[in-house]
């Protein structure tokens, strides 16, 4: 049986996991009759919410004598340390771009990375049905992208096809509305090459994806580069200098047929497989056989660009709702997080009840503290800041390429509220429909909590999308929030009666009956100095009937933070307590009077 390994690279939400779901319908991998999930690929809880892909998966589909392997890749910047390692399983690409919104920033992000590794794509304009597809405009922009990124002659004589992966046609006319995935396949079978693999030599692998078995303990996924690897054989693991890491036998070997792992016997040369049998050996170390010593050359990684701290939650509700709070069990489950996930790197701090950990973006962060909380952990989260770095005595720091499509009439607020946040238009188009296409290039400090104050500046209509560019010189100040808080001032139950009178201070972020500490944020100021308040008093009953009826209090709903949205909001001197069920927003120091004098040390410095 002849093979394929080929990876699906695309922006977010550009259709990538349907479009696999088809294939696997098409090649009879699953049974007309068999009942499964929309998007398989997406099997983690968090996938399934969100509709995005987040782990990389393979999978594999029999078609007319070839296997193809096949590796759905996340769409978001932030799992780009993913993308990057997978390519190097493959021996092609199959570039997936919406016929409506065409290349976009996380397009050229991964298609840069196969270009620069010598993979020829194989294009498919995707959503071809969408009332406001424009095929032929966007396969242009794809060729001037594939220019701009020094694209070799081979690589710009790429075939190109027109698809619903949803209705499960692909088709070298931009017109065709229905048919199957067939001229896909054939794509694939005849553009991608066979592995270049030499079977005879000693057996090596590069690890590139990292996951744990409660049964087998580590899985390691890759693809054999050389030689054949069978079961029990005697195996150790070398890092990228060279040096053995551990030793051990293969235990498990399996392969990829269709959304299952199969336990094979023995695994060839070209094959992606995962590979049980070692507990020390992580992603980017060379599996071989034992006469090996010449490590497997691995993709460097784009380096972390934000971080946050991690610290034990200590507030005085800590403990009823999760099952993980202590610093041991948060530092162990970090640290197994940073094993897998090369793009995030976790640092102790010196008191030891609190991590520093830095990855390449708040959804990569939040997705992990999302993650944590499900699994019964309480956290206290900082404000994210970016990373610096000195250069030639130079401070610079992370600068990102960002993209907005929106409507002409808000164009002038987005263009003026990024000015503020010290970014910088590089175009400015009309992308048709009424819409306007800007693009900026700004520091990532400047972005840090923009999202939400975006969303409202249009209404809800602008799509902004951000990849990381590169580290520049350091921009000066930027203006954060401008709003102080509302600071409860004592522990007890929010009363309505409280709540109605401060209402007029601001926007309220708790309701009556829900429990408070002193120390904790229960709304927003409206003036831009921190307010301590008490929203527990109760009316003053007295014996004295009055003579008019007292009106029954209407508050208004309060404004509930998501995760993302409270870990934008919150200042430097602030957290937010995160628990299995609950999110707060607090100060960091609860008692006013360390409030005050952090503060004049802060300002001191």
């Amino acid at each position: 049986m002849t093979l394929r390994n080929v990876a699906i690279i695309a922006h977010v939400d550009h259709g990538k996991t349907t479009l696999v779901d088809q294939l696997f319908r098409q090649s009879g991998t699953f049974r007309d009759n068999q009942r499964i999930d929309e998007r398989a690929m997406d099997s983690n809880d968090l996938e399934k919410e969100r509709g995005i892909t987040i782990l990389a998966k393979c999978t594999s589909v029999e078609w007319n004598g070839t296997r193809i392997n096949i590796v759905d890749t996340p769409g978001h910047a932030d799992f780009g340390g993913e993308v990057e390692r997978i390519l190097s399983m493959v021996d092609g690409v199959i570039l997936l771009v919406d016929a409506a919104e065409g290349a976009m920033p996380q397009t050229k992000f991964v298609t840069g990375k196969a270009l620069a590794l010598g993979l020829k794509p194989i294009v498919v304009v995707n959503k071809i049905d969408r009332s406001d597809a424009r095929a032929q405009e966007v396969l242009d922009e794809v060729f001037d992208l594939f220019v701009n990124l020094d694209a070799n002659d081979e690589q710009l004589d790429f075939p190109t096809l027109f698809a619903s992966g949803r209705n499960g046609y692909a088709s070298t006319d931009a017109d065709a509305r229905e048919g199957d995935l067939t001229p896909l396949f054939e794509a694939i079978v005849g553009h991608v090459p066979q592995p270049d693999v030499d079977v005879d030599a000693p057996f090596k692998f590069l690890v590139t994806l990292l996951d744990r078995d409660n049964f087998v303990g580590r899985i390691l996924t890759g693809r054999v580069e050389t030689g054949t690897v069978k079961l029990n054989q005697p195996i150790h693991a070398l890092d990228m200098n060279g040096k053995v890491v551990e030793t051990g036998r293969a235990t498990k070997i399996m392969a990829f047929r269709g959304l299952e792992r199969v336990p094979v016997e023995e695994a060839k040369a070209g094959d992606i497989i995962s590979l049980a049998g070692l507990e020390v050996a992580t992603v980017a170390n060379t599996i071989c056989d034992t006469s090996v010593s010449e490590p497997i050359a691995a993709q460097p990684i784009d380096p972390p660009t934000l971080s946050m701290r991690f610290a034990v939650n200590d507030s005085p509700m800590a403990g009823r709702e999760g099952s993980k709070v202590t610093s041991r069990m948060i530092r162990d489950r970090l640290f197994r997080e940073a094993e897998s996930n090369v793009a995030i790197k976790v640092t102790e701090a010196a008191d030891k009840d609190s991590f520093e950990v830095a990855g390449r973006g708040e959804l990569q962060l939040g997705v992990l503290i999302e993650t944590m909380r499900r699994e019964g952990f309480e956290l206290g989260i900082s404000r994210p800041r970016v990373l610096f770095r000195e250069e030639n005595g130079e401070r610079q720091e992370p600068y990102e390429t960002v993209m907005i499509d929106v409507d002409e009439e808000y164009s002038g607020t987005v263009v003026e509220k990024m000015n503020l946040r010290k970014a910088e238009m590089t175009d400015m188009r009309p992308s048709g429909g009424g819409k306007t296409r800007i693009t900026f290039s700004a520091p990532s400090r400047g972005l840090i909590g923009y999202h939400g104050e975006f969303l409202s500046d249009t209404r809800g209509t602008g799509i902004m999308n951000r990849v990381y560019e590169r580290y520049g010189p350091h921009k000066g100040t930027i203006e954060g929030r401008k709003n102080g808080v509302l600071i409860s001032n004592g522990t007890g139950e929010a009363n309505a009666y409280a709540l109605n009178s401060l209402e007029d201070r601001g926007i309220l972020m708790v309701g009556p009956g829900e429990a408070l500490y002193e120390g904790m944020i229960i709304g927003e100021n409206a003036k831009p100095d921190d307010l301590e308040v008490n929203p527990m008093k109760a009316k003053q009953l007295t014996n004295i009937r009055s003579s008019g009826k007292d009106d029954a209090i209407r508050l208004t709903p309060p404004r509930k933070l998501t995760l993302e949205q409270a870990i934008a909001y919150i200042d430097d001197d602030e957290m937010v307590e995160v628990t299995p069920k609950t999110i707060r927003l607090r100060k960091r120091h609860l008692d006013p009077h360390e409030r005050k004098r952090a503060k004049r040390s802060a300002q001191a410095v």
